[in-house]
């Protein structure tokens, strides 16, 4: 794999966890809070391609199984993997791959509403169906009951949606062409 391939996996892995130091909302009657971390895996599926993103999540996912504190709230270990936010955290994986995928497909076709669309199916529709499945699949509240609770998580998730397309459109003018491209 180049060099530019690991620098650019290893800025998304760092990226993914910068955003996690930032404190999570808690939810009164929800075990799962309000974070920034989304946007940054966003940002890394947005700015890094699929591929590249794929794997920076999973380093971070790894360093965090590893007990490195990368979590909100300084939370990390194999117990963040057992509880009912570990479908959001695996799902972070998928979100990432998936926008990323997107982004490299289109690279040459990128509008603003394209972006958006890329944002919110990779890093809501995605992340969210972890989510849910993680909440029921691990016996945490029925299904009906996941995707309800999840709703509450949709509005916070446009507005990063948001602030990731405006950020990465920003960084993607600053930046030669050739280092954010694999």
């Amino acid at each position: 794999m180049p060099v530019k391939d690991l620098v650019m996996i290893a800025l998304g892995a760092a990226l993914v966890a910068a955003f996690g130091f930032l404190p999570p909302i808690p939810l009164p009657l929800f075990a799962v809070p309000v974070t920034a971390q989304t946007l940054g895996v966003m940002l890394a599926g947005a700015l890094f391609g699929g591929k590249r993103a794929f794997l920076a999540v999973g380093i971070f996912l790894l360093l965090v199984a590893a007990g490195f504190p990368l979590l909100p709230g300084g939370r990390g270990g194999p117990g963040a993997f057992i509880n009912p936010t570990s479908g959001y955290l695996i799902g972070f994986l998928f979100s990432a791959g998936s926008i990323g995928f997107l982004y490299d497909r289109f690279r040459n076709r990128l509008t603003i509403t394209r972006e958006m669309l890329f944002l919110i199916l990779g890093g809501i529709v995605v992340e969210h169906a972890c989510g849910i499945i993680g909440l029921a699949g691990g016996g945490y509240m029925p299904f009906p009951a996941a995707v309800i609770a999840d709703l509450v998580f949709i509005p916070g998730d446009l507005v990063k949606a948001a602030l990731a397309c405006m950020a990465a459109r920003r960084i993607r003018r600053a930046l030669p062409r050739s280092i954010l491209q694999s």
